[in-house]
């Protein structure tokens, strides 16, 4: 489960914007608690609403997604295609998609919008690349639960921040407790790690 400033980094959502989408119901996160927790899904689909947002209002998100159970779309929003023109959202129903906005219910033709790339949302803020927001550092569902990993390995990002974070192991000491990270994925790794606490502690 992902805390709630790393669900913020990887999604592009500010925590302000998290807190009142969790009020409002526009996407409760599946692992809840205090602290709240993300699931991987839960982040996707947060991507997904702010990548839809630096072509749509909020309010035709928010159609959009309550209008998904109407037309018997049930399951996690991550789990679907969205697609937008730049005037509505569609969602990929058996290779067509469906409105959901202007005529929902209704079929037609849309672009997709690829929501992993890196992109920059209404207020001006760089959304990393969601499956590798530093070089070195990957996101992959089938790996940990999708956390921030060095690249071809399964070490998260923290891990490998935390052990160099108060300077009793230097960058180039860290292959001796993991080979495989190599000193550059150690810089990428605390400077993604910085992002991540610089948004928790709202400086971000």
């Amino acid at each position: 489960m992902f805390p709630a400033e790393l669900a913020s980094v990887l999604s592009g959502a500010s925590m302000g914007q998290l807190a009142h989408w969790r009020k409002t119901g526009l996407l409760v996160p599946e692992g809840g608690g205090n602290p709240v927790r993300y699931s991987f899904q839960d982040v996707v689909a947060l991507r997904m609403v702010m990548k839809l947002r630096t072509d749509l209002s909020l309010q035709k998100v928010r159609k959009a997604f309550a209008n998904l159970p109407v037309f018997n779309f049930t399951a996690h929003p991550a789990e679907y295609r969205f697609g937008t023109d730049h005037r509505t959202i569609a969602v990929l129903d058996d290779q067509q998609w469906m409105d959901l906005v202007r005529k929902p219910g209704q079929y037609d033709m849309f672009t997709l919008a690829d929501v992993f790339q890196p992109f920059v949302t209404q207020s001006g803020r760089e959304v990393v690349d969601f499956r590798r927001p530093r070089r070195r550092i990957t996101v992959d569902g089938g790996r940990l639960g999708g956390w921030p990993t060095i690249a071809g390995t399964r070490v998260g990002f923290d891990t490998i921040a935390a052990l160099v974070e108060d300077g009793s192991v230097e960058p180039e000491e860290v292959r001796h407790f993991y080979p495989a990270v190599s000193v550059e994925a150690v810089a990428d790794a605390v400077s993604f790690a910085e992002v991540v606490t610089a948004t928790r502690s709202g400086t971000a």
